[in-house]
């Protein structure tokens, strides 16, 4: 599987941006996938993360109520929708996948290249 994510951007504090991770492969739809974040100085985080069939999502407490994990098997694309943005958020957003693995720890074994989402003040 190989996941290319996009939509990053610069957008002003109380702003949305939606990231997209297109996948390549036609089994994704039995993997699950999941949203990470880095930001400048920082280690990698847990964003939020989706089963395979998109029935079940996991959300660090930070981004809970902002931000909206969703997929669309048919087209292979797993969505983060962020809203309410802050200056906090902005990173390099990574999306990832596994076939076995589902949930908040690192241990996806596909990883996009990142988007950068810059949030102004």
């Amino acid at each position: 599987v190989q996941l290319q994510a996009s939509g990053g951007g610069l957008v002003q504090a109380g702003g949305s941006l939606r990231l997209s991770c297109a996948a390549s492969g036609r089994t994704f739809s039995k993997y699950a996938a999941a949203w990470f974040r880095q930001a400048p100085g920082k280690e990698r985080a847990f964003v939020a993360a989706i089963n395979w069939s998109g029935g079940n999502t996991y959300y660090s407490d930070n981004m809970k109520g902002r931000f909206t994990i969703s997929r669309d098997n048919a087209k292979n694309t797993v969505y983060l929708q962020m809203n309410s943005l802050k200056p906090d958020d902005t990173a390099v957003y990574y999306c990832a996948a596994d076939l076995y693995y589902y949930g908040i720890g690192d241990r996806y074994g596909y990883w996009g290249q990142g988007t950068l989402v810059t949030v102004s003040s």
